[in-house]
């Protein structure tokens, strides 16, 4: 098992319910889910139609960061959040999301540079822990700045992209569809026990 800087559960403890102040249309169109299965599918590089390779690239790192992978399930990366993201961006209909998120994306760069000298794609990851921890920290307040907000909203857009693709479904939540179940076995982790129904280690 690879030891990693920051836990999945880790992770997912600094994702609040807070209301971002960035707008995000909340789903893909059914086009726009066609769209985003192919790409899972195919798993062929990034082509994003909104955001340059370089911003893909922040995006991606920022998405992994709050969902990275494990030795349960892959990340988001993997889960190819940052393209879910580009996908809802082309369909937003007023330029102003749009510039919005890019504006964020260049925001968190240059406060990776006024901290630790680098792109945030080029921090370390505890680098990453520090900077995404002082991000989350004003979540629940009414007042946040840009940065915070961006950072807010890019949290709730993750965890919807991750659960709806194929890796979160059917990796993550080990989703098999409707089935009947004589029997509802909880979680044995609760037990403090290793569970054999879901994956997860105490």
């Amino acid at each position: 098992m690879t030891t990693r800087a920051v836990s999945r559960r880790s992770a997912l403890r600094r994702i609040g319910a807070g209301a971002g102040a960035l707008t995000l249309l909340p789903f893909l169109s059914e086009e726009g889910l066609a769209a985003f299965v192919k790409i899972q599918a195919a798993g062929a590089a990034p082509a994003p139609k909104v955001v340059s390779p370089s911003q893909y690239a922040t995006l991606e790192a920022l998405v992994e960061a709050i969902i990275p992978a494990d030795e349960r399930s892959p990340g988001a990366k993997e889960a190819r959040v940052a393209d879910y993201i580009d996908l809802l961006l082309s369909e937003a209909g007023d330029d102003s999301v749009r510039e919005t998120w890019l504006g964020g994306l260049a925001a968190l760069d240059t406060e990776a540079g006024t901290r630790f000298g680098a792109a945030f794609v080029r921090l370390a990851p505890a680098q990453v822990e520090t900077l995404l921890t002082d991000l989350s920290r004003n979540e629940a307040a009414a007042e946040k700045t840009p940065l915070e907000a961006f950072f807010t909203t890019t949290k709730q857009a993750t965890i919807h992209a991750y659960y709806t693709s194929e890796i979160g479904i059917h990796k993550e939540l080990h989703y098999k569809g409707n089935q009947l179940l004589a029997e509802f076995v909880g979680c044995q982790t609760q037990d403090g026990k290793d569970c054999p129904h879901c994956g997860q280690k105490a």
